[in-house]
């Protein structure tokens, strides 16, 4: 079961200062994948179990969740995970602005809380600014991987990152949707949508090599647009 926290409120808009790749990690100086929203941990921890040459963060709004998960995390020989509290709209866009090039080298946003109303616009995980850091910080090539069993919520994020100008999908994706997991790993929720027959929307981008936009041109282009939905069922 879903269990939303309002990311608007007081509490979560708090900037907390987030470890280093060298706190955090045994081998900092390995690519990183940061999952963003990663609930109670057990993708990105599975990921790290088998993807052992990376290093994997994982970053979650419900603190209870990540309680567990970080024992976890910390209890793994591999030295390689962490999964840490935080609203990622308020204090991942410095951490990840202080990386060394390259360092991040994938970006991962699963089944993000399903705030699909428009009036709920300003609480999605998604937003210009995040997007832009995102960006910012991953080298032509790297991969942003986004998913939901949900369309109202998976479609701002792709016109979004549309919008931007600064991904592309792969020549061999099938749009609208993948039909697979690149991560290899699913989430909870995931599973769970397979087991009940239920659609999952998968977009894979990579990073093109276009500057960023300015953020105020970009929060007004999207925020004009009406029915995002639009954009993406036709396939542009």
């Amino acid at each position: 079961m879903r269990q939303h926290v309002n990311p608007l409120s007081r509490f979560f808009q708090l900037p907390l200062q987030l470890p280093s790749p060298q706190e955090l990690f045994r081998h900092p100086e390995k690519p990183i994948h940061l999952d963003i929203g990663c609930a109670r941990g057990r993708c990105i921890l599975g990921i790290a179990r088998r993807d052992q040459d990376w290093n994997h963060l994982g970053v979650e709004i419900r603190r209870p969740l990540v309680l567990s998960a970080d024992r976890e995390a910390r209890d793994s020989e591999l030295g390689n995970v962490r999964v840490l509290f935080c609203n990622a709209n308020i204090s991942l866009q410095g951490w990840m602005a202080q990386l060394s090039a390259d360092r991040l080298q994938r970006v991962s946003i699963q089944f993000p809380d399903p705030w699909f109303k428009r009036r709920h616009r300003k609480r999605r995980v998604l937003q210009p600014e995040l997007l832009l850091a995102i960006a910012a910080a991953l080298q032509p090539g790297r991969d942003l991987f986004l998913q939901s069993d949900v369309l109202e919520v998976i479609d701002p994020m792709v016109t979004l990152t549309e919008l931007s100008g600064c991904f592309e999908r792969p020549q061999q994706e099938n749009r609208p949707w993948r039909s697979d997991n690149p991560l290899g790993v699913p989430t909870e929720r995931e599973q769970l949508a397979i087991e009940q027959g239920l659609p999952i929307y998968r977009v894979l981008f990579l990073r093109n090599h276009q500057p960023l936009p300015e953020l105020a041109a970009l929060e007004r282009e999207w925020q004009a647009i009406d029915n995002p939905a639009d954009t993406v069922s036709s396939g542009t």
